[in-house]
C-alpha cells in the first residue's frame, strides 16, 4: 500500500454539507481518500506534505478545452466567434500529430500548475495527412499525469453545404462516425478510477450535419460514453439555427437526442427561459467558459438561472486561442464576477464558485461519485494552495482568498495521491522541454496565419 498525507492545512471539502476544517488532514491510501478531518491523521503515511499556511481543496475539473489551440494564440484578437473561426480554420488545417502532442503537453501542464487534476479536450480538426492526432494527445496526457477526458470531435458540414468551416478540413459523415468509434474502442476506460475516458463530440450546429449529430448520439449511447458539443454560444449561432432549422439551438439539440444526464454542452450563453428549463429538467450539463466568452464578446451565460433549474454547471478554460492564459484557477473568480455582473452581488458566493470548479465539473463528466469533493472513498485528487504569501496576507477566509484573491501558488497537486506539482513546479515532465516543443509547433503554424 502506498499512502500520502496532507496535514496542518485548512480544508474545504466541497461535500454536500460544505464541510470545512480550520487545521486538518487528508489521508490518501492506494489512490483513494481514506480519512479527512480536523486535527492529525489516524495513521502515518509514506509521503507527508506539510500544509501549514495552505488550503486543501478538491482538484479542479476543466470541462471544456481545445488544447491544439496552444499553437495559435493571440490571433484574430478583436473578432467575434464566426470571424475568429474563419481566420483560424485554414491554420488549423495544417495540424498534425506532432503539433497535437506538443500542444496537449503544454496545455495540460499549464492546467496542472493552476490546480486542475481532471481535464477534457474537444478536438475536432483532423487533417487527412495529419497522422493519429487523437493517439498523440492520449500519449501526451499520460506523461503529464492528469485524468483526461478527450472528446473525439468532428465536422462534416463544409462551406459548400452552408456550414462555416472550409471543405478541406471536414470529414464525411461516415468517416467521422467510424473514426469516433475507433477512438472509443481503442482508448476509453470505464473503470471507477479511470485516468482516460472518451466522449463523442461533433463540433457545433454550424459545422455538423443533422445526420452526424443524430448518429453520434446513437453511437455514444451504444458504447456507454458521454456526449459533448458547443451550443448557444453566440447570437450568430442563434440566427443560424432559426434560419436553417426553424428553432432555437436547444430545441435543435433536443430534437436530435442531445439532451440528458449523459450530455454536457459548452458555453450556452444565449438561452431563453424555455431552454433553461429544458436543460434543468433533463439534467443536461453546461461547461461555463467566462474568460473565453469575454475574449470573444459572446456574452454572459445565465449560470444562476441554470443552477436554479437544476442543470449541472462546471467551468471550462476553452481553447488557448480564445483564452490565452490557459489556466483554470482564475475561472473561479471570473465565474463569480460574470454572475454578479448579470444578476447582482448576491448572484454567486466564493464557495459556490469553488463548487462550480470542482463538484460541478465532476457532475458534467458523470464522475461525481469519484471526484469533485474531499471525502473518504473518493479518488485522491487534491490541490493544496499556498495562502501564506504577501498576496493573501490578512485574508482570514481561505476560500475567499483562493477565489477573490490572486491565484495562489500550489504547494502540491495530487492525482490519485501521486505528486504532479510540488512547490509550484511540475514533477512529471520537464517544463523547458514542453516550452521548446510548443515553440516549435507555434513557429510551424505562424507563417500560415493571415
Amino acid at each position: 500500500m502506498t499512502s500520502t498525507l496532507i496535514e496542518n492545512a485548512a480544508i474545504a471539502t466541497v461535500d454536500a454539507a460544505g464541510t470545512e476544517h480550520a487545521r486538518g488532514h487528508v489521508l490518501i491510501e492506494d489512490g483513494v481518500i481514506t480519512s479527512v478531518g480536523e486535527g492529525p491523521s489516524p495513521r502515518l503515511a509514506d509521503l507527508v506534505v506539510d500544509g501549514t499556511g495552505c488550503l486543501a481543496t478538491p482538484g479542479l475539473v476543466n470541462t471544456h478545452h481545445h488544447l491544439y489551440q496552444w499553437a495559435t494564440r493571440a490571433l484574430a484578437q478583436d473578432a467575434i466567434l464566426f470571424e475568429w473561426l474563419k481566420a483560424l480554420y485554414p491554420v488549423w488545417g495544417l495540424l498534425d500529430a506532432e503539433i497535437a502532442h506538443a500542444t496537449t503537453g503544454a496545455g495540460l501542464a499549464t492546467l496542472a500548475l493552476s490546480g486542475c487534476t481532471t481535464s477534457t479536450d474537444h478536438h475536432y480538426v483532423y487533417p487527412r495527412d495529419g497522422g493519429d492526432v487523437f493517439a498523440a494527445q492520449v500519449e501526451a496526457a499520460r506523461t503529464i499525469g492528469l485524468r483526461f477526458h478527450p472528446c473525439r470531435g468532428s465536422m462534416d458540414l463544409g462551406a459548400s453545404q452552408g456550414g462555416l468551416p472550409p471543405d478541406h478540413i471536414v470529414e464525411t459523415t461516415e468517416a467521422a462516425l467510424a473514426a469516433t468509434a475507433e477512438a472509443v474502442d481503442a482508448h476509453h476506460d470505464a473503470s471507477p478510477a479511470s485516468m482516460l475516458r472518451v466522449a463523442v463530440a461533433p463540433c457545433s450546429p454550424f459545422s455538423v450535419t443533422e445526420d452526424l449529430m443524430r448518429e453520434a448520439a446513437v453511437l455514444a449511447r451504444a458504447k456507454g460514453v458521454r456526449l459533448h458539443t458547443h451550443l448557444a454560444e453566440t447570437l450568430e449561432e442563434e440566427e443560424f439555427c432559426r434560419e436553417r432549422f426553424d428553432c432555437t439551438p436547444v430545441q435543435y439539440a433536443e430534437r436530435l437526442g442531445w439532451v440528458g444526464p449523459d450530455v454536457w454542452l459548452a458555453h450556452t450563453v444565449h438561452l431563453d427561459p424555455e431552454s433553461i428549463a429544458t436543460l434543468g429538467a433533463t439534467g443536461t450539463g453546461v461547461a461555463h467558459c467566462p474568460s473565453s466568452n469575454g475574449r470573444l464578446g459572446a456574452g454572459i451565460a445565465p449560470v444562476r438561472a441554470l443552477l436554479g433549474a437544476g442543470a449541472p454547471v462546471g467551468l471550462g478554460v476553452d481553447g488557448a486561442a480564445s483564452q490565452e492564459a490557459g489556466r483554470l484557477a482564475p475561472e473561479l473568480r471570473q465565474a463569480l464576477y460574470f454572475a454578479r455582473l448579470a444578476d447582482g452581488p448576491a448572484a454567486m458566493t466564493a464557495r459556490e464558485a469553488l463548487r462550480l470548479g470542482t463538484m460541478g465539473g465532476a457532475r458534467c463528466l458523470g464522475r461525481e461519485a469519484e471526484i469533485g469533493s474531499l471525502e473518504p472513498g473518493k479518488l485522491g485528487d487534491v490541490a493544496l494552495w499556498r495562502l501564506d504569501t504577501l498576496a493573501h496576507a490578512g485574508i482570514a477566509d481561505p476560500v475567499a482568498a483562493l477565489v477573490l484573491g490572486a491565484e495562489p501558488p500550489l504547494a502540491a497537486l495530487l492525482v490519485a495521491g501521486a505528486l504532479v506539482v510540488r512547490d509550484g513546479r511540475l514533477t512529471t515532465a520537464d517544463e523547458g522541454a514542453l516550452t521548446a516543443a510548443l515553440t516549435r509547433a507555434s513557429t510551424r503554424l505562424a507563417g500560415t496565419a493571415v
